[in-house]
């Protein structure tokens, strides 16, 4: 009896592991590209009033927080997830009016953080003040 107790963990275990790696290759076969060299970005800041500026840089970043944050568009609070980016072009969203920056690419929610968003030239990007949770 005890033999099928053990084969049975053995199992599990093994399933478990044939699960982790094949996520852990989904991931890596999926995770948003890497653009390495030179690139030109454009950065589209929209307020509450919908007044829009808009911001050009030129980088050799690879991710979007690595060119926002040393500019000065963004600040923010580093959390176990990345930057919660709480300030932009110096307005700081109002947790009491459940104010918060929406960063979207050419019009579509991005659903990376800005920690591990990448960049690429010719890239879009409109980070927009919302309100409501």
């Amino acid at each position: 009896m005890e033999q099928k107790g053990n084969k049975k963990a053995l199992l599990a275990v093994a399933a478990l592991v044939a699960a982790v790696l094949i996520l852990g290759g989904v991931y890596v076969f999926t995770r948003p590209a890497v653009s390495k060299g030179d690139k030109h970005i454009v950065v589209e800041v929209v307020h509450a009033d919908g007044a829009s500026k808009e911001y050009e840089y030129d980088t050799d970043e690879e991710y979007l927080r690595n060119v926002l944050e040393p500019a000065g568009l963004i600040a923010g609070e580093d959390s176990e997830y990345g930057m919660f980016v709480k300030t932009v072009d110096g307005y700081t969203a109002d947790d009491a009016k459940q104010e918060w920056w929406c960063f979207t690419q050419d019009g579509g929610q991005v659903n990376t953080g800005v920690d591990t968003t990448p960049v690429a030239d010719g890239d879009h990007f409109e980070i927009t003040l919302t309100t409501g949770y």
